[in-house]
């Protein structure tokens, strides 16, 4: 006697399920999360520049000697971009930013019981490899739990994380460094990292869509799909589906199916955008102390420059569904052109400081927070990590350059408000490459 065939494995396709239903309360925690990750990564990232006025004076260094500092975690990070984000694409998003995150905490500890120059350049470095892991891999996972007509503007809040622990850093600074010292500000850091990473264990999911195409047991995905649809989850079988992934080393298939000229742009547009980015938030508070302005005021204009960005990152989002990311990009590129050259004029008073920080933060934070979200739209599941890690590792190499190239030409005695006028020069540029990559056919799925 034939035995009766048992009942057929409920297939899910993941993406058709999030597109289906409304967002719950489960993928705002997800959101939430990524966004925890993000705050992490822009407090750690921006918490030496506003330490070093006070370094500087307690080591008694030239400001130009921070030069290779500033550089050291953005040579990590451009290694870490890439190695995380390619082993997050083979073994999850989930481990990769529980690692990342828990190695940053470790270094930025150790970042503030550094006791000279070359130490803290090393430690420097090592903490960009783990903060290198944060970005891509958020950013992925927050888009793959996030409906496709909601996806943008969701990366656009998520990535914005990013600047708010770059904001919360300033305000930090403000008012712990004088009370125990630029030593503390990393302390507390490390304290809020292995948090984090505390309430990443117990509540971070994995991607759904990865686990459709990763060959994994369905079993996998089953306590995730029962906080999105109990009623799909209680079956006795799964069966996911979801775009395949394509064989061979991600990062070639970058440039394959017609995605070569998207990657190029991206990769420009990232390059210039960051080299400014960095160069604005590494050099901005010893330039407005190098202008006459007291400690206080110089953390207070970096301060403004992350609020900008913060509400240009969140606003940005909301306009860019309607009007779409080119436009909305391209005006803020051509934004930052014009108050990084404000910035360049000579005599301006602490307010009028402020307020162009904030524009020029508005403009390019926020457009890099464009930038990211753009970049997860361009590429398929089995290549968004590695996409937008190789995007932001290159737009990493422009990072470095903008602070080493500051601190180079400070040495050789250029004023800081001649450095501000050339850095309108790549924010022109991050302009016109957006402006070509609208001609691009998207080919994401």
């Amino acid at each position: 006697m034939t035995p009766r065939p048992g009942p057929e494995p409920a297939s899910i396709n993941v993406s058709a399920l999030l597109d289906s239903r409304a967002i719950n309360g489960f993928q705002w925690l997800t959101y939430g999360l990524c966004v925890a990750c993000l705050m992490m990564d822009g407090f750690d990232l921006q918490a030496l520049s506003f330490a070093a006025p006070s370094l500087i004076r307690e080591w008694k260094i030239p400001s130009a000697a921070m030069g290779p500092v500033f550089s050291a975690a953005l040579v990590g990070i451009l290694f870490g971009s890439f190695l995380w984000s390619m082993l997050a694409d083979r073994v999850g998003r989930r481990p990769v930013l529980f690692a990342a995150t828990l190695w940053f905490a470790v270094l930025t500890y150790l970042t503030g019981q550094a006791g000279s120059l070359a130490e803290l350049t090393t430690l420097r470095f090592i903490a960009g490899v783990g903060l290198g892991g944060i970005m891509p891999n958020a950013m992925a996972l927050a888009g793959e739990y996030a409906p496709g007509r909601k996806r943008i503007l969701i990366m656009m809040i998520v990535s914005t994380g990013f600047t708010v622990g770059a904001a919360i850093a300033g305000v930090t600074a403000e008012w712990l460094i004088p009370l125990a010292g630029w030593r503390s500000l990393f302390t507390f850091g490390a304290a809020a990292s292995l948090v984090t990473a505390a309430v990443m264990v117990a509540f971070l999911p994995e991607s759904l869509p990865f686990l459709a195409l990763s060959g994994r047991p369905p079993e996998a995905a089953r306590r995730w799909i029962r906080r999105i649809a109990p009623e799909l989850a209680r079956g006795e079988q799964l069966s996911l589906t979801a775009q395949r992934a394509e064989k061979g080393l991600p990062l070639g298939h970058l440039f394959r199916k017609g995605r070569a000229l998207t990657t190029i742009l991206l990769w420009i547009v990232n390059f210039m955008n960051l080299l400014v980015l960095y160069f604005l938030t590494s050099w901005l508070p010893t330039a407005v102390r190098d202008f006459g302005f007291s400690n206080l005021i110089a953390v207070r204009a970096g301060t403004f420059v992350q609020i900008g960005g913060i509400i240009g990152g969140l606003l940005l989002g909301l306009v860019a569904q309607r009007l779409g990311l080119g436009r909305v990009l391209i005006a803020c590129f051509l934004a930052g052109c014009l108050s990084l050259a404000a910035i360049s004029r000579t005599g301006l008073p602490a307010p009028g400081l402020f307020a162009i920080g904030f524009v020029a933060g508005f403009a390019i934070f926020g457009g890099q927070v464009g930038v990211n979200a753009l970049a997860a739209t361009c590429y398929p599941t089995s290549l968004r990590a590695t996409g937008i890690g190789a995007s932001l590792g290159v737009g990493r190499i422009g990072g470095i350059l903008g602070p080493a190239i500051a601190g180079a030409l400070l040495a050789r005695h250029w004023q800081p408000h001649t450095l501000f006028l050339g850095a309108a020069i790549p924010a022109a540029l991050s302009c016109l490459a957006v402006f070509l990559l609208r001609f691009v056919p998207s080919r994401s799925e």
